[in-house]
């Protein structure tokens, strides 16, 4: 009898890129492979990267290190957004045994089955194929992958060069993916991509086409947006949302800057005021939504004055809180020849600032959802002595352990919160 290799997998980034990692991954439920966690002895490790910024490449660095650590004999595999852009980089580390961008990086188990000799991939180009990917596993919502690329081109980003032009399948073949998470028994699907907002465009369809269809397919109770872009969440995409009961309260718009001087230099397609009335026409539809917003400090040239004009517009506006993104050099972006750079220092006091707003923000929204009736979709396994799960606008709940409430959606009363701001559901205030 042959023995199974063990095989480890560690994602780094997006929930884009669970999503795809729980895809490869499934390319070795064979019987040929046992997959263990990334801390344990294993013969393979892979590495799912990201290239956003300077800190998930040296951490990527890391698990490679941590993984011949654990056992020098392994063979490491490092896919990805860091391995498109530097895959000579990655080559030359110790250890590094196969290098997969974004389009080799689907034909995973081609490259490892029956070899001997592992294989040093082809030099790849821009990615432009469509392959569709969800998350799976023991949680009880899925990461969605619908569209996948972008056609922006941000002055600070390297996603394009990374992950190629903005593409998606059809409405008709989301669908049959859409229903395959249905058949595993989800309840609930986060809509992840690149870009979110333009799926369809190379086909002629929409976003707000896809989100109809999906509230038709049996079985999918919740829907829920990742990033969508400002100039893209129109106003009839928050209207359907307002209207149907499948697609959850819960939006995430990446802002990046709230000086529109420093919006034109990242090369966004939007200003402030836009911004602002996406946010008052949600809360004018869907007055308890939850509303997060990306926010990238210490950008090129970023006066203390626009920052101060980012800090008071985000104050002012009625959002739950802020994902803050302290600015990292990319290479190969127009943005690093800018020659007015942000100190370190100074980056780093901005992004304090900052996340001191965002925890206020978080407070303010979690505290005046007390009394809201609505519904938490609990997790399928305990932590502790507690169940722990999301309500409809992404406000966190816990309950004593029951077996019965594993996994199921619980229409309930938010009371009471613990010291750290979770809702303690004590199972009497169910509707």
């Amino acid at each position: 009898m042959q023995t199974k290799k063990k095989i480890a997998f560690h994602t780094l980034g997006c929930k884009l890129n669970f999503s795809e990692t729980s895809s490869i991954a499934r390319q070795f439920h064979d019987g040929m492979y046992e997959q263990v966690g990334f801390d344990r002895k294993a013969d393979i490790y892979v590495i799912n990267s990201c290239s956003v910024t300077q800190s998930a490449e040296k951490r990527c660095r890391a698990l490679v290190a941590q993984a011949i650590r654990t056992n020098p004999k392994a063979h490491v595999t490092v896919i990805g957004c860091y391995s498109q852009l530097s895959a000579e980089s990655l080559r030359s580390i110790p250890g590094v045994s196969l290098v997969l961008g974004n389009t080799e990086k689907f034909r995973l188990a081609e490259q490892l089955a029956g070899t001997t000799q592992w294989p040093e991939a082809p030099r790849e180009g821009t990615p432009v194929d469509f392959v569709p990917a969800f998350s799976s596993g023991e949680r009880t919502r899925s990461f969605f992958k619908i569209q996948d690329g972008c056609d922006y081109q941000c002055a600070y980003c390297t996603i394009p060069m990374a992950r190629g032009p903005s593409r998606s399948n059809t409405i008709a073949s989301t669908i049959k993916t859409a229903e395959n998470i249905v058949r595993e028994n989800f309840r609930e699907v986060v809509l992840t991509g690149v870009n979110i907002g333009d799926f369809g465009k190379p086909h002629g369809e929409t976003f707000l086409g896809l989100l109809k269809a999906l509230t038709g397919v049996k079985g999918l109770e919740r829907i829920r947006l990742s990033s969508v872009e400002p100039d893209l969440l129109h106003d009839n995409i928050i209207r359907l949302v307002a209207n149907h009961k499948k697609l959850m309260p819960h939006f995430h718009i990446p802002l990046q800057s709230g000086s529109d001087a420093v919006l034109r230099s990242m090369g966004r397609r939007y200003d402030t005021a836009l911004f602002l009335n996406r946010v008052e026409t949600i809360r004018r539809h869907l007055p308890h939504a939850c509303i997060a917003v990306d926010l990238i400090v210490g950008y090129p040239g970023e006066s203390e004055a626009q920052f101060l004009e980012s800090k008071r517009l985000l104050s002012q506006a009625d959002i739950s809180y802020i994902h803050v993104f302290t600015y990292s050099e990319r290479a190969n972006t127009r943005a690093i020849h800018n020659q007015h750079p942000v100190s370190p220092d100074r980056r780093k006091l901005r992004s304090q600032e900052l996340r001191r707003l965002s925890d206020e923000k978080k407070h303010g929204f979690i505290q005046g959802n007390r009394g809201l009736h609505t519904s938490v979709l609990w997790e399928k396994a305990a932590r502790g002595a507690y169940l722990y799960g999301l309500t409809e606008n992404y406000i966190r709940a816990k309950t004593p352990y029951t077996r019965q409430l594993a996994g199921q959606i619980q229409d309930l009363q938010l009371n009471k919160t613990d010291s750290s701001g979770v809702y303690l559901i004590d199972g009497k205030k169910t509707l």
